[in-house]
């Protein structure tokens, strides 16, 4: 890589294969390339669109909920969490109608302390696993048919291709497809966090692998997990609708928190008094 690097382009598309060329590594591992501008024109562009308030605290749940898409600009540091806070306050009559997203500028500013006590530390389980399982009794690889967006699932197919074609997930669907993976196809939270890491635009080590940790247990009291009758209200469905499995009841998701529980985790009860017995290889 040039120490001094090209800064003009004729073209967005000059500038994309500028960068290709600098960074090959980068390029061999994904070719698709989010739609995302970069800069500070657009990250101040984004900033004056955001509805910190009532419209936040109301939807942020949702997949389409009126999240602020600042994250990226975060990451890089083309905004700062203070110039985030201070622009939602002062779009509030009432600093109380914005605490739950200055909150969640927080939770971001914790995991960088977190990260800044721990450096490479953050790549280990903080703890042991609460599902009843060893870290060795999961799988060290990412699954193909994960990373290609091909299990069948319309809800983790589509959340595999978004996350490779755009570079960005909403918070909720990063979670179920932590969960996913982690508890379903038991496989390790670092292969995922890696994966994560290669296709998000906001993808810090920080917020990302913690995250990851804490859906899977690491670095929480209890797993995470979800069921379908949850991911369909805050997707409006439109996964459910489109999956053939939930046509004929095949749905991996579906289920009461209690069954799912009895499935993903029937030892658990098990692990936190004395080690598990032993099971059948599947």
């Amino acid at each position: 890589m040039s120490a001094d690097m090209q800064r003009e382009f004729a073209n967005r598309e000059a500038l994309i294969a500028y960068l290709a060329q600098q960074f090959p590594q980068a390029a061999a591992a994904a070719d698709e390339v989010p739609p995302v501008p970069g800069g500070r024109r657009a990250a101040e562009a984004r900033l004056k669109q955001i509805t910190p308030g009532k419209a936040y605290s109301a939807s942020r749940n949702y997949l389409n909920g009126a999240v602020s898409r600042l994250s990226p600009y975060l990451r890089h540091g083309v905004l700062s969490l203070a110039e985030v806070r201070d622009a939602a306050l002062e779009q509030a009559a009432d600093p109380a109608e914005v605490e739950k997203f200055i909150n969640e500028l927080a939770w971001r500013d914790y995991w960088q302390r977190v990260y800044r006590a721990m450096g490479d530390g953050i790549w280990e389980d903080v703890e042991a696993y609460k599902t009843g399982y060893a870290a060795a009794e999961y799988a060290a690889d990412l699954p193909e048919d994960v990373a290609a967006g091909r299990t069948g699932l319309a809800c983790m197919d589509a959340f595999s291709r978004d996350l490779r074609e755009t570079g960005y997930l909403h918070n909720h669907a990063r979670m179920w497809l932590a969960a996913y993976l982690i508890h379903w196809r038991r496989v390790r939270w670092q292969a995922g966090a890696r994966w994560f890491l290669t296709h998000l635009l906001d993808g810090d080590p920080a917020s990302n692998n913690l995250s990851w940790q804490w859906v899977g247990s690491t670095f929480s009291s209890k797993p995470y997990y979800f069921n379908r009758e949850a991911l369909e209200k805050f997707t409006d469905g439109r996964y459910c609708r489109a999956c053939p499995l939930y046509r004929t009841q095949r749905c991996p998701f579906e289920g009461s928190y209690e069954a799912l529980a009895e499935r993903l985790f029937p030892y658990a009860e098990v692990a936190a008094e004395a080690a598990p017995p032993p099971r059948k290889k599947r």
